[in-house]
């Protein structure tokens, strides 16, 4: 089925500002709590959030096979089972009503008043109920990084990282929507040098990991695999992600399990989920892979994605400071590949399952992607517009995250992903 919303010479009748990260070509997916309390699926075209359940109680999807209460969920795990086929026909529908040329309801006032919101009418919420989270760790540049620091750099990467996408479970009660604050967590730390009693308190090693997550939709029975050729037909889209770390409690705990309280506490996405089938025009080339993937992780085309990436800081009451700008595209593993690994041994995975990309950073140190490896473990503090130096992430900062992709003909963002960081509550 061809994807008609993706027409670059689309126009829509609502007002979208130059360089919108929301243009017609978009029509993302989220879910919204209205000025009367009422919460929605809806989508987003420039600073509009469009209402996916009036729409449909209207009659606009008239056709198209959903179910009465489709869009009036709190969640859109039950829109995304339904298969890639209804969301291409959904989002290739919302396109038409609303491209200028179609005036059925740009010229009927009382729907749009019930179907059109300005963004600041309307509350962001979690898009997805997330049943399991799996993170990653497929940055080739990221690894190396780590390793370097942590390690012998001759040997940064340990022998399976070029084998196999290398990933663990991790908590999804914590996921938490854009501009929801979060509390600097408390934990243990390594013992101070000459005692064997480890240290307690807050993190005082607080980071970012600049990630994208992908989004499943019910893709297999327990004890089935999923080839790595269908693999995207079950990834519904992507959003940006915010995997905050305690780098001192982690470095305490991970071995030899990994991760676990250095990373429980506090997981942020951006609330737009942007599909697959929208990011099509902005797919490159594989990275190369050396050696040779075993075949279940072996596939042709281009799997990988032109997404640019930025990270900010921004101290209380002060300008922002851009501190990394990296690519999606600089991902050793591809999402395919991930999800293949992910169920070559029959688990199984399900409808708003969630799955972060782990930190994405490129070949320059201005692209990577979290303070470990920008400060190089607080060695080369990092200045702000204000003057102040960080090392890490300080109380009462804000980290804003941002993600587009852009070709001569249309641009596809992500909106922000933005987490306030509030003191540790002792």
């Amino acid at each position: 089925m061809k994807i008609t919303a993706n027409n670059p010479n689309r126009k829509s009748w609502l007002k979208v500002k130059e360089n919108s990260d929301f243009p017609i070509q978009n029509i993302p997916f989220g879910v919204f709590i209205t000025k009367d309390d009422i919460i929605t699926i809806g989508s987003r075209i420039g600073d509009f959030a469009i209402d996916l359940g009036a729409l449909h109680q209207l009659g606009y999807f008239n056709g198209i096979p959903l179910t009465d209460d489709i869009f009036l969920q709190d969640n859109l795990n039950d829109f995304i089972a339904d298969g890639r086929k209804t969301w291409r026909l959904v989002r290739n529908r919302i396109a038409d009503i609303f491209d200028v040329t179609n005036g059925e309801l740009r010229d009927n006032p009382s729907h749009k008043e019930k179907i059109i919101f300005r963004m600041d009418e309307v509350e962001m919420l979690l898009p997805v109920s997330v049943g399991d989270y799996t993170d990653f760790y497929a940055s080739k540049e990221h690894a190396t990084n780590v390793g370097s620091l942590f390690r012998d750099p001759e040997n940064a990467l340990f022998p399976n990282w070029l084998q196999i996408p290398i990933g663990y479970h991790g908590r999804s009660s914590s996921i938490i929507p854009s501009g929801t604050p979060i509390r600097r967590p408390l934990g243990q730390s390594k013992p101070p040098e000459g005692s064997t009693t480890p240290g307690f308190g807050p993190s005082k090693l607080l980071d970012f990991e600049l990630e994208m997550a992908f989004i499943t939709t019910v893709s297999n029975h327990l004890g089935e695999r999923i080839p790595i050729d269908e693999a995207e037909d079950y990834i519904f889209g992507l959003v940006q992600f915010n995997d905050w770390s305690a780098r001192d409690i982690q470095a305490w705990e991970y071995v030899p399990l990994g991760p676990f309280l250095g990373k429980n506490f506090a997981s942020t996405i951006s609330p737009w989920i942007v599909t697959l089938d929208a990011l099509e025009p902005f797919r490159v080339e594989n990275p190369k892979q050396d050696p040779k993937p075993l075949p279940y992780l072996q596939h042709d085309g281009k799997g990988s994605f032109d997404i640019h990436l930025q990270a900010a800081i921004q101290p209380e009451g002060e300008k922002e400071t851009v501190v990394a700008n990296s690519n999606f595209k600089y991902m050793y593993w591809t999402m395919a590949q991930q999800l293949a690994h992910h169920t070559v041994n029959g688990c199984p995975v399900n409808s708003g399952d969630m799955m972060g990309s782990g930190t994405i950073s490129g070949p320059t140190k201005d692209s990577y992607g979290s303070m470990l490896e920008l400060t190089w473990r607080g060695q080369n503090p990092i200045k702000m517009s204000d003057g102040t130096e960080r090392k890490f992430i300080n109380d009462n900062d804000t980290v804003i995250m941002r993600a587009y992709c852009q070709n001569d003909d249309v641009r596809i963002g992500f909106g922000e992903c933005v987490g306030k960081v509030l003191p540790a509550k002792e």
